[in-house]
């Protein structure tokens, strides 16, 4: 059975929902799962709903605009949190494990490919969780110049436990996963965490397609998908 893991994005201590990565335009979240958008309410009903972790994203600390870490450490002592904070280098991915048990390491603010490699010489990779992140079909990135193929090539040699494909454009539409980007990465399938605008007709093709885990946050927290 697929395993689907909830997804929290945080903004000013809340939770909060929005499309495509339009952060400006995020809005309080209403979930199914708590009466109010706090983060922690929600981890809490999740794990009582049959969650086994959490993805969190400080939307704050992306955009190098405060952050939320109080509540993300919180959140961590309810559910194992697979935690996206912006990280841009080894220093940033360090210091990060101790607010979360597996720290994401995303394209869109890694600062160089070196600082990858640094990450992934010094820890554990069950720790460790690769983001490949696509926008309009493309590698989104603030700082990285690098084709898909090189990238894959690099996810080879790096042989990480897990890739989340993440594509950003699909965020919070409900309009099912990219089956074009999937099968870009067809080779690393058995590591795939797939994410972006996944809805009931999407398990089951996923599950067809051998994939064990996927990220969901709109149609999980609106009740159409269930956790278990």
């Amino acid at each position: 059975m697929i395993n689907k893991v909830p997804v929290l994005d945080l903004k000013d201590n809340v939770a909060v929902s929005g499309k495509s990565g339009q952060r400006q335009t995020y809005t309080p979240l209403k979930s199914v799962y708590a009466t109010s958008s706090d983060p922690v309410e929600i981890a809490n009903n999740l794990k009582l709903n049959g969650a086994k972790e959490v993805y969190v994203a400080d939307l704050d600390l992306i955009d190098s605009n405060g952050h939320n870490l109080h509540q993300v450490k919180m959140m961590n002592t309810i559910l194992p949190v697979i935690f996206d904070g912006g990280v841009k280098d080894f220093e940033s991915y360090t210091f990060f494990l101790d607010y979360a048990y597996k720290v994401i390491v995303a394209t869109e603010t890694l600062e160089s490919l070196d600082e990858l490699q640094r990450i992934f010489e010094a820890f554990p990779k069950e720790r460790i969780v690769l983001s490949i992140d696509i926008k309009d079909n493309k590698l989104y990135s603030k700082h990285l110049d690098v084709s898909l193929d090189k990238l894959k090539r690099i996810l080879k040699y790096l042989d990480p436990s897990e890739i989340i494909l993440l594509d950003i454009s699909s965020v919070g539409t409900n309009k099912g996963f990219n089956k074009e980007l999937l099968d870009e990465f067809e080779e690393f399938k058995d590591k795939l965490i797939i994410a972006g605008g996944i809805n009931k007709e999407s398990l089951k093709e996923l599950e067809k397609e051998g994939i064990k885990k996927v990220l969901i946050g709109t149609s999980i927290h609106n009740g159409e998908i269930s956790i278990l």
